[in-house]
């Protein structure tokens, strides 16, 4: 069992960027049901919150809400 806590708490500047994932690198099989999607995504990108796409880590933040990441996008567009 994965530890996201643990893995949340990752400090980017102190990660060897070679142990990183790169995200271009994922493929997740669309057919399979949204829990197991996210299950295999987990398995092979081993830190949902730090990866790297290309020469550049990524760290990604969640916020508890129930919206989606589309319907931020719209909503901060539709502000500029």
């Amino acid at each position: 069992m994965i530890d996201l806590k643990q893995l949340q708490a990752v400090n980017p500047d102190e990660i060897d960027r070679s142990e990183l994932v790169d995200i271009q690198d994922i493929s997740v099989a669309s057919h399979l049901p949204k829990e197991e999607r996210i299950i295999d995504f987990i398995k092979k990108i081993k830190n949902p919150y730090l990866c790297k796409c290309g020469n550049i880590v990524v760290q990604s933040v969640f916020e508890e809400t129930d919206k989606t990441l589309t319907e931020c996008l719209i909503q901060y567009l539709k502000m500029i």
